[in-house]
């Protein structure tokens, strides 16, 4: 399954860069390890960018943790650029 979410630009740069392995949300999906993640970059307004070079890429779920002190409800997962 492909997962399309949405991203602020300043994570998103984080994530470009590789620095940012991993989301946090709500678990309102039931993001699942080897799904798939498009993002939709945001400006902080909420407007889309849509030159932004992270909406071109597709990410794998590798991971996914839920419980563990998180909010109920919600998940992290890591992922990973596939293309």
């Amino acid at each position: 399954m492909t997962h399309r979410i949405k991203i602020l630009d300043s994570f998103a740069e984080a994530v470009c860069a590789g620095d940012k392995t991993f989301e946090i949300r709500k678990n309102d999906r039931g993001y699942q390890k080897g799904d798939f993640i498009k993002f939709t970059v945001l400006h902080p307004d909420g407007i889309e960018m849509l030159d932004h070079p992270l909406m071109d890429r597709l990410y794998e779920i590798t991971y996914v943790l839920n419980g563990w002190g998180l909010q109920d409800g919600y998940v992290v997962f890591g992922i990973r650029n596939v293309t």
